[in-house]
C-alpha cells in the first residue's frame, strides 16, 4: 500500500483483518442470536435499512431464503417514522442494519416491530447505541472505525454477520466453517488485479451491473459505488429483469458488469 492511499483503500486492504475480527469478537452474540432465532422459529422475517445497509439486508434475504426456507420483506423505515404504521409482526423476526445505529427512522421500525411482536436483531458498527438499545440482540460487527465516504468494510461485515446469523440459526456447521475461511478469500480478491475492468470504463459515462440471487446484493451495491466515488450513472438489475425493458438501452460500446 502506498503513502498516497485514500481512506478507502486503506479500508477495503482492512476487510480480511476486520472480518476475522467480527467472527471472532461477536462469535457469542451471533451464537445467541442464532439460538433466540431457532427458539423463536419466525413464521417469516422482516428487514429495515437504508443504502449499503439496505443492500446487505438484500443479502440476507437471499441467505434466509436459500437456508432457512423463510419468506423475507422489506420494510420501509418510513412507515414508523412518517406515517406512524403499527405492523402486526407476532410471529416474525426483524433484523436492522444501521453502521452507526443512530438513524431516527431505522430506530422508530425496530422499535415498532419489537412492539408488534416481533424477535429484533440489530447489526450495527456502533455497540452502544440507540438502535441496539432497542433490540432484543444487538451484533456488533467490529469493523472499526469508517472514514471514507463509501462504506467498504462495514458493508461486509454486516453481509457476513448476517450469514453467521443464519447459519448458527440453522445449525449450519458447513457454513461457518466456510466462513472462517472468509478472511483469507478476501486477502486473495484484495491481491487481484482488477485494472482491466478499470480500463474498459474509461470512456463511457453509464453501465449496467448485473446479478441473480445474493450477487444481485453485490451488484446493487457496486452500482452505488460506481456513482458516490467515480460519478458514473451505474444501475443494477436482476440479469433476468434486464431483459424486459432495460436492455433496449444497452448498444456498440455500452459495458455490463456481469
Amino acid at each position: 500500500m502506498s503513502a498516497t492511499a485514500t481512506h478507502m483503500r486503506r479500508e477495503i486492504e482492512e476487510i480480511p483483518q476486520a472480518t476475522a475480527r467480527l467472527l471472532d469478537g461477536s462469535a457469542k452474540v451471533l451464537a445467541d442470536a442464532g439460538r433466540g432465532l431457532r427458539e423463536r422459529d419466525p413464521h417469516f422475517v422482516v428487514t429495515v435499512a437504508r443504502g449499503s445497509s439496505d443492500h446487505a439486508a438484500t443479502f440476507m434475504k437471499y441467505a434466509v431464503e436459500l437456508t432457512a426456507g423463510l419468506a423475507v420483506a422489506s420494510v420501509g423505515p418510513s412507515i414508523a417514522s412518517i406515517y406512524g404504521a403499527k405492523l402486526r409482526l407476532r410471529g416474525s423476526a426483524c433484523l436492522a442494519i444501521s453502521q452507526s445505529g443512530k438513524s431516527p427512522d431505522i430506530v422508530a421500525m425496530a422499535e415498532t416491530a419489537r412492539a408488534g411482536g416481533a424477535l429484533t436483531v440489530a447489526i450495527t458498527n456502533t455497540a452502544d447505541s440507540p438502535l441496539a438499545r432497542a433490540s432484543d440482540y444487538a451484533i456488533d460487527i467490529l469493523a472499526g472505525p469508517e472514514r471514507s465516504v463509501a462504506a467498504t468494510k462495514t458493508f461486509v461485515n454486516s453481509a457476513v454477520a448476517a450469514l453467521a446469523l443464519m447459519a448458527h440459526s440453522t445449525g449450519d456447521e458447513a457454513l461457518l466453517a466456510a466462513l472462517a475461511r472468509l478472511p483469507e478469500h478476501f486477502e486473495k480478491a484484495i491481491a487481484y488485479d482488477w485494472m482491466a475492468l478499470a480500463a474498459a470504463l474509461e470512456t463511457p459515462r453509464s453501465l449496467f451491473i448485473l446479478g441473480r440471487g445474493p450477487s444481485f446484493a453485490i451488484a446493487s451495491e457496486a452500482a452505488l459505488k460506481f456513482k458516490e466515488t467515480c460519478a458514473m450513472h451505474a444501475e443494477a438489475y436482476s440479469a433476468a429483469e434486464v431483459m424486459h425493458g432495460p436492455l433496449a438501452l444497452v448498444g456498440p460500446g455500452f459495458p455490463v458488469l456481469a
